[in-house]
């Protein structure tokens, strides 16, 4: 037993997880009645999820804590790269539709969805999210309420004594352990997802929808293999592919299948140490991209609002199209880290063309229907690209701190 275990484990994770990944199709097509095979998938993600709060809360509050003054966190240069994917896939998703028009058949929306007003409702929710009950922030995973109490409180620590820096330092990494342990269970967990998503939602309903999710599906594929590598090319000055290739490989795929940014934070964690980028810095990018950096989200909201917009006849010029792009890009940054969050913006999003909220929430209807791929590749997309800005920003930092020394 201990041999096969030795076995399993010498095996890469990504190899793991493409088997977990065929035995749980092949086990939803031959026992499609076996619904306990979907309690590994719910164990895992529930596990993500339980230890992602508190460890980005105690690693945030110790690199805070430790930090050193005059000491370069990147953290501007990550933020510009966030904001500067997420308004061109905004673009991207614009310019597509308006080469690949798609029309569609309205529906009835999902009762009970009460979408924002406006974009200064989603920005004050933002806002208040900052000042959270620490407690509530913790139990609700807000992560923007999570990030800045760990500031505040590592900042108030930087002045206590080292044994208590020690303490925490020490939790932070036993936690690290433990998420470990939880990602070297990935591919039961994503046995069970894949099981479970097969035979609860089928792909038999999507069949209507081909093409809507051609263009989503297209979007999201051109800004993961043509934009972000340009936006890395600029940014390292050196071939972007290993590094894009590996953060969709080792991030994307467990995010496709988790469909939460918050989940795959761990596994985002891991990576970046597996990279080996700064700790105080990926501590503080990873949870706060998984925030705001929602580039699959605005690729979501630009292309469902446009195609609702062309199943109207609505003629769309240059500067409201751009207009889009911006829109889209801000309130996917406000956006729930829920599956489907994003499309509750959409209503918001179709305001700008004087659509009415009776059509818009017909087209979150249609946006739940197709979910079951939409949002695992808008997740896959996303939660992937926080490490890959992470690590991009390290290596511009390292790329120019040689070049100095090698003028010196």
């Amino acid at each position: 037993m201990r041999s096969l275990y030795s076995t399993w484990n010498r095996i890469s994770l990504v190899k793991r997880i493409l088997i977990g990944l065929a035995i749980g199709i092949l086990l939803a097509l031959v026992f499609p009645g076996a619904k306990w095979i979907s309690l590994l998938g719910s164990l895992f993600v529930g596990a993500l999820k339980g230890i992602a709060p508190i460890l980005v809360l105690l690693l945030v509050t110790a690199a805070i804590s430790r930090h050193r003054q005059g000491q370069r966190t990147n953290m501007k240069s990550i933020i510009v790269l966030y904001l500067t994917g997420t308004f061109l896939a905004g673009l991207t998703a614009v310019a597509i539709s308006f080469l690949f028009p798609v029309r569609l058949s309205l529906v009835e929306a999902t009762e009970g969805l009460t979408p924002p007003q406006g974009i200064t409702e989603v920005l004050r929710t933002l806002l208040l999210n900052l000042v959270d009950n620490p407690v509530n922030a913790l139990i609700n995973a807000n992560y923007i309420g999570i990030l800045a109490w760990a500031v505040l409180l590592g900042a108030a620590l930087r002045h206590s004594r080292e044994g208590v820096k020690d303490v925490i330092e020490s939790l932070s990494d036993a936690l690290t352990r433990i998420v470990g342990w939880i990602i070297n269970l990935a591919p039961f967990g994503i046995l069970g997802l894949v099981f479970s998503s097969i035979t609860e939602n089928g792909l038999e309903s999507l069949a209507d929808y081909g093409r809507l999710l051609a263009v989503l599906i297209g979007c999201m594929l051109f800004m993961a293999l043509v934009v972000n590598p340009l936006i890395v090319y600029a940014t390292i000055r050196s071939n972007p592919y290993p590094l894009v290739l590996r953060c969709l490989r080792e991030s994307g795929i467990t995010a496709f299948f988790t469909r939460s940014s918050a989940a795959n934070i761990p596994v985002n964690m891991k990576l970046a140490e597996k990279l080996g980028l700064d700790k105080e810095t990926y501590s503080v990018s990873i949870p706060l991209g998984a925030t705001v950096n929602m580039a699959g989200a605005a690729i979501t909201i630009s292309v469902l609002t446009l195609a609702a917009v062309h199943t109207l006849g609505i003629p769309v010029d240059f500067g409201t199209a751009l207009l889009l792009s911006v829109l889209s890009a801000v309130a996917a940054a406000g956006a729930s880290g829920v599956p489907g969050g994003s499309l509750l913006l959409i209503p918001l999003a179709c305001s700008l063309f004087g659509i009415p909220n009776e059509i818009a929430i017909q087209v979150v209807g249609v946006g739940f229907i197709i979910g079951v791929l939409q949002d695992s590749c808008e997740t896959a997309l996303n939660s992937s690209s926080d490490v890959l800005f992470t690590a991009s920003a390290d290596r511009a930092r390292k790329r120019k701190e040689a070049k100095l020394q090698t003028n010196v």
